[in-house]
């Protein structure tokens, strides 16, 4: 079972959990990132440490968050792998606490 980044990491991007990471099992979209289920190894270092509090186990998983789970694994392969940590959003801050924010979620790839 794998954990899996939803909704409260759209348009904050915050990299702690990459950071801490083991594996680098994630995935970086424009304002969005995602763990690759196949390479994830269930630790579970990255949860205490995400400010959005956007991630969870798979099993644990709110029912509304439940697309979040395809929605990592679809991105994972298109989007680059992210190993290190980075800067937050400009806007991460402002929408850090904001509910809903599945509409805003950019489905390009992110990266520099």
């Amino acid at each position: 079972m794998a954990y899996v980044v939803a909704e409260p990491c759209i348009k904050c991007k915050y990299t702690d959990c990459v950071e801490v990471c083991p594996v680098n099992c994630f995935y970086e979209g424009a304002n969005f990132v995602v763990i690759h289920p196949d390479e994830c190894i269930d630790c579970g270092a990255c949860e205490p440490v995400c400010p959005t509090q956007a991630i969870f186990p798979e099993g644990d998983l709110p029912e509304r968050f439940n697309e979040y789970k395809a929605l990592n694994s679809e991105f994972a392969t298109k989007w680059p792998n992210l190993s290190e940590k980075r800067p937050a959003l400009a806007e991460a801050e402002q929408f850090k606490a904001q509910p809903h924010k599945r509409a805003l979620l950019d489905p390009n790839p992110g990266g520099t």
